[in-house]
């Protein structure tokens, strides 16, 4: 029992341990994006697709779809840790557009949502895949 106590409380994680979580935190939060707001841009599971906000007036075309692509295709990216900190780079720009412009003003209750997906995404971008990515995979060869 001491034995685990120790193995629990220990401030400094094997690197095993780090790695699992990392990929889990990837596979968890990347799907998460794709099921609660990618989806609903395509209209998965709503009664119509959601319309994608445009909030820096871009070419309604080139918005629709760089919002889709942040949301469905580059998350599969990082789930797979395939130039994961690429991949985050348009999703980070959705996902702060969506809090330093859109919701700014709106209440937290709103607003913490883009927040809490950049934080997160930021977070990979910083510390990257980890082990059990391809980018780990290519890195070896």
């Amino acid at each position: 029992m001491k034995n685990l106590l120790q193995k629990i409380t220990h401030i400094y994680p094997s690197a095993r341990v780090v790695d699992l979580s990392l990929l889990m935190f990837r596979i968890s939060l990347s799907l998460e994006l794709m099921v609660a707001h990618g989806l609903k841009k395509l209209g998965v599971g709503v009664a119509a697709a959601e319309q994608v906000p445009n909030p820096l007036h871009l070419p309604e075309a080139f918005n629709s779809l760089f919002a889709d692509a942040a949301n469905l295709v580059f998350p599969v990216f990082v789930i797979f840790g395939l130039f994961t900190r690429l991949a985050v780079l348009p999703i980070l720009a959705v996902t702060l557009t969506g809090y330093f412009v859109l919701h700014w003003n709106d209440a937290l209750l709103i607003k913490d949502t883009p927040y809490m997906y950049s934080l997160c995404y930021l977070f990979i971008l910083a510390v990257g895949a980890g082990k059990y990515s391809l980018d780990s995979f290519f890195h070896k060869k």
